[in-house]
């Protein structure tokens, strides 16, 4: 497909020309503009053959030849009758200059900093803005924290998602067996795979046998988080992830409606500027008590380029959204971490924490720290938080925000057991809607303790 696509950006009418008579879209090639100059890049020489052995299969062997007088398919480049397809590598010395329309890279899973790839992607995408040239991508599921110009895209089109990107110019497809997938069953596994393949497995038509991919995966030699990234297409986790993207996956559940007025419990987790870097985010989060369902109530970051320059948490905003969040529910509990909010959450408490059935102590119902020395109750609430996930035990409400805040976290041993991290302190990529997430669902057990999941809902909205 990526030959088929390169050859026609090379010789074919790709470039929009208007309109016809029947309103249907005319293009003309970019011979007509500019001289066409074609890229097929990858990290290494054995990459590009992935893309560039088919495509000399396709250009000599086809009517493309007898079509086009002038193409010249060579072993290394293809002369057009106007213009060039070469392919290129990141141990070119440099491509900094060069003119090209149309560029493919290929296996950007494998694009990282460390051997070039993420210079090699921006270079390549620098040239292509000077000639109003595209790009496309082609790589299997990326490891979360490689740092890969294939992860780099999957942030950037979460940003689209979730309108905090200045420009939507990317189009992103990305097919991967459902997370509910079980290795371990022939039929679940089958399943998984063909919808992985798509029209490329058997019982499709297509030439993948799926009986010899699960004998692959069944390999004892296969490791289970490579067997779900090459077969199934799954982004897993980072060796040192606390939770994988199939595990938060598989408890979404996005038809659940938290109603006003339902019994629920909050977790908050705050920030403010920093000297340096990219300031935490805030996050507010609900749990409803009668069946554990975590929900975002909002989460604000640090915007991306200079808008967020000098940014700092809108407080009012903030505020805002927590009174919103005790007029419409049946709040009976809130846990936040105090750090830098001290004084808004001294003012919540006063305000409704005598009303609070679930409360962190007497003299402070709300104030649950994630620091300090309390590391054998953090310990526990990241233990059963984990716990409830795995075991299917709570859902959420499929928030993009919320799972990549989830994903974003690392596991950190500590001589309490395991507690969560950013994956180094001056990240970029934020934890605070986790964290959040642990303390609402760690009230709501504490609620759940005190019976109050057995209670009658009310039928409007509450307000202490």
């Amino acid at each position: 497909m990526l030959a088929a696509i390169a050859c026609v950006e090379a010789l074919g009418p790709v470039v929009p020309d208007g309109w016809d008579a029947a309103g249907e879209p005319v293009g003309k090639p970019w011979a007509e503009l500019r001289t066409p100059w074609v890229q097929l890049a990858a990290v290494s020489e054995d990459q590009t053959r992935n893309a560039w052995a088919p495509l000399l299969e396709m250009l000599r062997e086809g009517a493309v030849v007898d079509e086009y007088p002038g193409l010249e398919p060579m072993d290394t480049f293809v002369s057009l009758p106007k213009g060039r397809i070469e392919f290129v590598t990141s141990a070119a010395t440099s491509r900094e200059g060069n003119r090209p329309v149309f560029c493919v890279l290929d296996q950007t899973e494998e694009w990282r900093p460390s051997n070039g790839g993420v210079k090699l992607a921006a270079t390549l995408r620098r040239n292509l803005g000077k000639t109003n040239g595209s790009s496309i991508e082609s790589p299997n599921a990326f490891v979360p924290g490689e740092g890969s110009v294939a992860e780099d895209s999957a942030s950037y089109w979460k940003r689209i998602t979730e309108g905090r990107a200045k420009d939507d110019g990317l189009l992103y497809d990305h097919r991967e067996a459902p997370p509910e997938t079980d290795m371990s069953d022939r039929a679940s596994l089958i399943a998984g795979l063909a919808f992985a393949y798509g029209d490329s497995a058997e019982p499709a038509g297509g030439w993948v046998d799926l009986d010899r991919l699960a004998a692959e995966v069944w390999d004892p030699a296969t490791d289970p988080q490579d067997a779900r990234r090459f077969y199934l297409n799954q982004i897993t986790h980072a060796s040192d992830s606390w939770l994988s993207q199939p595990e938060w996956a598989a408890v979404a559940d996005a038809t659940r409606s938290v109603a006003d007025g339902d019994t629920i419990t909050l977790g908050f987790d705050g920030s403010r500027a920093r000297a340096r870097g990219v300031t935490d985010a805030t996050a507010l989060v609900g749990c409803r008590v009668s069946d554990g369902h975590v929900f975002l109530l909002g989460c604000w970051e640090q915007p991306d380029g200079p808008a967020g320059e000098g940014w700092r948490v809108p407080v009012l905003e903030v505020l805002a959204t927590v009174e919103e969040a005790f007029s419409r529910y049946r709040v009976v509990g809130m846990y936040a971490d105090p750090a830098k909010w001290e004084g808004h959450i001294a003012d919540w408490e006063a305000k409704w924490g005598a009303g609070l059935k679930v409360k962190a102590t007497r003299d402070h119902p709300m104030e649950w720290w994630m620091t300090g020395g309390r590391a054998v109750l953090i310990v526990r609430a990241l233990e059963k938080f984990h716990s409830a996930v795995i075991d299917r035990e709570l859902t959420h409400d499929g928030s993009s925000v919320l799972a990549r805040h989830v994903l974003n976290a690392r596991r950190r041993t500590s001589r309490s057991g395991v507690q969560i991290a950013k994956e180094h302190p001056d990240s970029a990529r934020k934890i605070d809607a986790a964290v959040a997430s642990v303390l609402a669902f760690q009230a709501r057990l504490d609620a759940v303790a005190k019976g109050l999941a057995e209670e009658e809902q009310p039928m409007g909205g509450f307000t202490f």
